[in-house]
């Protein structure tokens, strides 16, 4: 049976994808933020759960210690992330839509590296269709979003850095037997924009009749796709997708950006490890 951990699974897309991936006999373990929400998803499916704030990296450090319990992680599912409101540095010293959305995760799959690669894991990052529509003007000597910060901007930003990581893990460890791959999900109903007061959090608390949004069970099942998925055959490592098709990058980047993210990454982190 195989181990498929899913962070951001209290709510939205990761819920729903825990609950399908339960239905099919996975051993499911779900990492969330609230404990009430995250406990409550866990008794439901009878699954395991960790809890971990990714706006501290002392949680993550903490979180990668307790995964290691699991002799096998045959898929990780890096999902957590979020638009932020007003400029806000955490505890680390990072803006916190970069930490949460990027760094965090990074550190996840670094310190869970050897296991993913005995257990020749795939790695899935959700990211989205901001990082075209807002990520043009990246700048991977700001990763702290010290100049011009909005909102939705440096949510692009972190997306486009999901897709940039998912290009150079598979570089780096693709040979090895990891497999990665990056997906926009469509704008999904949920408690995701729950931290912004930006007018997007309406598209994804406002009923479906009223806005263009999808319900996470139909997200979800993107996402549950790309678990059963082969890579090589059903999807492509390194690449992202968009309804099952790959997905057009307007950032353009010969992986040379990609390498400085993970590099500099890799700095920031260097305290943590």
């Amino acid at each position: 049976m195989q181990t498929i951990i899913i962070t951001g699974a209290s709510d939205g897309i990761g819920a729903a994808a825990a609950r399908q991936l339960k239905n099919k006999g996975y051993n499911v373990v779900l990492v969330g933020r609230s404990k009430e929400k995250t406990e409550r998803i866990a008794k439901e499916l009878n699954a395991p759960s960790h809890l971990a704030d990714y706006s501290r990296l002392a949680d993550v450090k903490r979180l990668a210690s307790e995964l290691k319990q699991y002799n096998r992680i045959d898929v990780l599912v890096n999902n957590a992330g979020g638009i932020m409101g007003a400029r806000e540095v955490t505890e680390d010293g990072f803006e916190k839509t970069f930490q949460v959305n990027h760094l965090a995760p990074f550190l996840l799959t670094k310190l869970l590296i050897e296991q993913l690669i005995d257990s020749e894991a795939k790695v899935i990052q959700t990211s989205s269709a901001a990082a075209n529509a807002f990520g043009k003007k990246f700048d991977v000597t700001d990763l702290n979003n010290d100049k011009g910060y909005a909102p939705l901007t440096a949510y692009g930003y972190g997306k486009l850095e999901n897709i940039l990581f998912t290009r150079e893990l598979d570089r780096r460890y693709g040979k090895s037997g990891i497999s990665t791959v990056a997906f926009h999900p469509g704008v999904v109903r949920s408690n995701f924009a729950s931290e912004t007061n930006h007018f997007m959090r309406i598209f994804y608390h406002t009923p479906l009749k009223y806005l263009m949004t999808i319900s996470p069970e139909k997200s979800a099942r993107m996402l549950t796709e790309l678990v059963e998925g082969k890579p090589g055959v059903d999807w492509k490592s390194g690449e992202v997708y968009s309804k099952g098709k790959p997905m057009s990058v307007a950032f353009k980047d010969d992986g040379t950006v990609a390498r400085e993210l993970w590099e500099r990454s890799e700095q920031f982190v260097n305290n943590v490890l």
